[in-house]
């Protein structure tokens, strides 16, 4: 955040900017107000990533408006979740550098080379769970992690997941996805060294309750390490190992 203040109190002593042009991009750095929302343009400093747009309830137009400012200010990746193709597209108009995830629905903007540091797994349990999976394993991406996938590896076939057992102790940080009975992370927190985020998924007939089971099933594990995000959260799981793979680098 420093460099950002040098730089524009800099373009001011240069004469490349006005004052009032300074003060504006300074006041931009903390929020920035466009009367349906106000943007946490500060985030990015405080957190070490930018908001991310949450699209569900927003128009089109209101998406489209906070994507472009949030790519304006920030010099990282942009992301936007539970967003459907039209909204790609008419982000992609505005910006063709957008990307488009179509079994997350996510959408990230690039913004130049990002790094890609530590290993995060991603491992779900059937492939039903894939839209929740690869929700953490995008945001995971755009928050500039390396991150691998290991999907259709539930326990009603536990030598899938026994066969790929180097792969499990090689990560720094897991991520387990799983619906149904949500046994999965249990299992998987017995097998690594690492911190598993376990994410319960709503995929599972009628005594799943719409992921409370599993939920459950992972709040009660006997296995250590395991954290557990809400249901179907991909998103919170995603940032919260990106987190942990980070510490320290």
């Amino acid at each position: 955040m420093k460099d950002k203040i040098k730089q524009i109190l800099n373009q001011i002593q240069d004469s490349q900017i006005s004052i009032d042009e300074g003060l504006q991009q300074l006041e931009q750095m903390y929020s920035c107000d466009m009367g349906y929302a106000r943007l946490d343009t500060h985030r990015q400093y405080r957190k070490g990533f930018p908001e991310a747009i949450f699209c569900p309830g927003k128009t089109t137009d209101q998406i489209v408006q906070i994507a472009k400012k949030l790519h304006e200010v920030s010099d990282q990746n942009v992301l936007a979740t539970r967003a459907g193709r039209e909204v790609y597209e008419a982000v992609c108009r505005e910006i063709p550098s957008t990307e488009f995830n179509e079994t997350s629905r996510t959408i990230v903007i690039r913004k130049g080379v990002q790094r890609s540091v530590g290993n995060i797994l991603v491992v779900s349990a059937g492939t039903s769970d894939l839209p929740v999976a690869e929700e953490a394993a995008v945001t995971a991406e755009a928050m500039g992690n390396k991150v691998e996938r290991m999907y259709d590896t539930g326990v009603a076939g536990l030598h899938r997941l026994l066969s790929q057992s180097e792969r499990l102790q090689q990560a720094k940080v897991l991520i387990v996805v799983a619906g149904m009975d949500g046994v999965l992370p249990s299992v998987v927190g017995g097998l690594a060294t690492s911190p598993v985020i376990a994410v319960p998924t709503s995929v599972g007939y009628g005594a799943n309750f719409g992921g409370l089971a599993p939920l459950l099933t992972m709040l009660n594990s006997c296995s250590e390490g395991i954290g557990v995000v809400n249901i179907d959260n991909g998103f919170g799981a995603g940032y919260l190992a990106s987190l942990i793979n980070q510490a320290g680098i």
